[in-house]
């Protein structure tokens, strides 16, 4: 039997961190991993960790009382107190770990989630520069998971955040910016020799391609197309192994000081999305990797006693169902995260009715589709409508504006089933299934509240945050604009997620609890695969990632900790 310290369940952001982090210390380390790629959904998010505190602009004000003021006013059900503070304490020496290991890093000015609440910033959140996928080498540089293709300028060349906002809000210069972005990929010559995947990792895969160049560099071994099965637990109840899959071969591996479930969330289990939340949704809306998170560290661990909390809440976020290009029969998930906050444009129900502030965090906005749902019914999926200002200028989740792809450039099959047309709001409605008086009542509401730019209601674009992603040039309010040019358009808004914001509970130091609330010994949980410190809540952008990341590298300081105590050699 082979046997390591330390094997970690998947290749995500927390993985890399734990297996990172116990080589540092010592360690001889193991990542499996189900996918044919590493990386799991980090690789593919947007690559920010909310890190409270972080210090990287010197001393402007931050700290962990501000932080942990800011999280107890924002989250709304019980949550671990321990565990949310030594969350806020230890993000910041992860973060140093990282800059001290070489992973350079800086401040991004991102609003907080909840920016009219006290104790809130608007730098919290960090992010990674690009990052040259062939520092890796020619023989990983393909095998780490790539980029969505509809995060990518026309399907292919990868964007930082800075150019994906530039594109996005057609901001001046934006014509030069597609282009300096094409060029780049085309004079690449060295790079395409080796593979069409463009070299320069951005967002998530430019986090995880510096994580990993740093993991591979300390030695640890990651095997690929090895799916857990289920833990090993002897007798005296301590975790000792593991039992995984590949090609159809079952093996067990042991673990000398501890194993890390790393392994994502439960989003792409239809039976636990059924089990766990009050609206269940399908997993189809989810923007995670197609089939990847599907609880089996969660399932594995309730096998060998684990408890789990938080499990009815996902990190939401509102997606929109379009054709795959190139692929017959299958469809792509889109976000539409800040598209449904954008001047001339409204959100409603089934009845025709407002039910949030379209501008308000990607979370909130999910939040409250549940919440309406359970109270009319008629939400899962609501409806984005616009007019042909908007449809000119921004995109609705897959439906790109119509400077770069105009309604004659749509398939004609698309119409009436995956987006929808008007000449008026009331044959619109018609289409949709929606009264027609309502929804015009609501358009009409709106038309108003865009003159005097105060949305009373729900005060769409009365904070920073709802500002920092609407339109500058439109006032009163860069939130609001009339909806009164036709043609009307309409989109179905589906409540997608992030991946799932419950799981394994587990305690200030990363140890995976049972049903009486005591540690299973050696075992460890970090990233999607554990219950949120946050509970209910999405503090900020990097919300995920940030705890991932930290959680990974508390657990392995503390198996670290524990093998030194027990005599392993320094």
């Amino acid at each position: 039997m082979e046997t390591f310290d330390l094997i970690v369940v998947g290749s995500g952001a927390a993985g890399a961190m734990a297996a990172l982090r116990g080589a540092e210390l010592g360690l001889s380390v193991l990542i499996v991993e189900k996918a044919h790629k590493f990386g799991g959904t980090s690789a593919t998010s947007g690559g920010v960790m909310w890190i409270p505190d972080h210090g990287l602009n010197g001393d402007v004000g931050d700290s962990a009382e501000e932080a942990l003021r800011y999280l107890r006013t924002v989250i709304q059900v019980p949550v671990d107190a321990a565990r949310l503070a030594a969350y806020v304490a230890q993000a910041p020496a992860m973060l140093r770990f990282l800059k001290d290991s070489g992973l350079p890093v800086m401040a991004a000015a991102w609003p907080d989630y909840f920016p009219e609440t006290p104790g809130a910033r608007a730098d919290r959140s960090v992010i990674c520069p690009t990052f040259d996928g062939r520092e890796l080498g020619d023989e990983r540089y393909p095998l780490m998971r790539e980029q969505f293709s509809r995060f990518k300028l026309f399907h292919r060349y990868a964007m930082d955040l800075t150019e994906t906002f530039a594109l996005m809000m057609q901001h001046r210069g934006w014509r030069f910016t597609a282009a300096k972005v094409i060029a780049r990929y085309w004079l690449d010559i060295g790079a395409r020799r080796v593979s069409a995947r463009d070299r320069r990792f951005t967002q998530g895969a430019g986090l995880i391609g510096a994580l990993y160049k740093l993991v591979f560099a300390r030695g640890v071994t990651l095997r690929l197309e090895t799916a857990l099965e289920s833990l090993i637990v002897d007798e005296a109840g301590v975790a000792t192994g593991v039992t995984v899959r590949r090609f159809g071969q079952s093996h067990t591996i042991a673990a000398r000081h501890g194993v890390v479930l790393a392994a994502g969330g439960f989003e792409w289990n239809q039976a636990l999305r059924d089990r766990f939340y009050p609206v269940p949704g399908l997993t189809r809306h989810s923007s995670t990797p197609e089939d990847a998170n599907r609880g089996e560290a969660l399932i594995a661990a309730e096998a060998v006693g684990a408890s789990v909390a938080h499990v009815d809440q996902g990190w939401w976020i509102p997606t929109m169902t379009l054709p795959a290009p190139k692929a017959s029969n299958f469809h792509e998930i889109h976000q539409a995260a800040f598209d449904v906050g954008r001047p001339w444009s409204v959100c409603v129900n089934r009845n025709g009715v407002r039910f949030v502030n379209e501008a308000t965090g990607y979370d909130r906005f999910g939040q409250a589709m549940v919440e309406d749902h359970l109270r009319s019914g008629a939400n899962m999926p609501c409806w984005l409508i616009f007019d042909a200002k908007f449809r000119a200028k921004f995109s609705a989740g897959g439906l790109m504006p119509a400077v770069h792809t105009p309604d004659a450039r749509i398939p004609e099959h698309w119409w009436d089933h995956y987006m929808f047309r008007a000449g008026s709001i009331a044959e619109l409605a018609d289409k949709i299934g929606v009264p027609g008086p309502a929804l015009a009542q609501t358009v009409q509401a709106m038309n108003g509240y865009a003159v005097t730019g105060v949305d009373p209601e729900f005060g769409r674009g009365g904070n920073i945050y709802d500002r920092f992603f609407g339109d500058p040039t439109v006032t009163p309010n860069p939130n609001l604009g009339p909806i009164d040019t036709a043609p009307y358009y309409a989109v179905p808004i589906n409540n997608g997620d992030l991946g799932t914001k419950g799981g394994l509970r587990c305690d200030a130091q990363a140890r995976v609890l049972d049903g009486a609330g005591q540690p299973i010994a050696h075992l460890y949980a970090a990233g999607n695969c554990a219950a949120s410190p946050f509970g209910d809540c999405y503090p900020g952008a990097g919300g995920t990632i940030g705890p991932a990341l930290t959680f990974g590298f508390v657990a392995a300081n503390d198996i670290a900790a524990r093998a030194h105590e027990r005599g392993m050699a320094e």
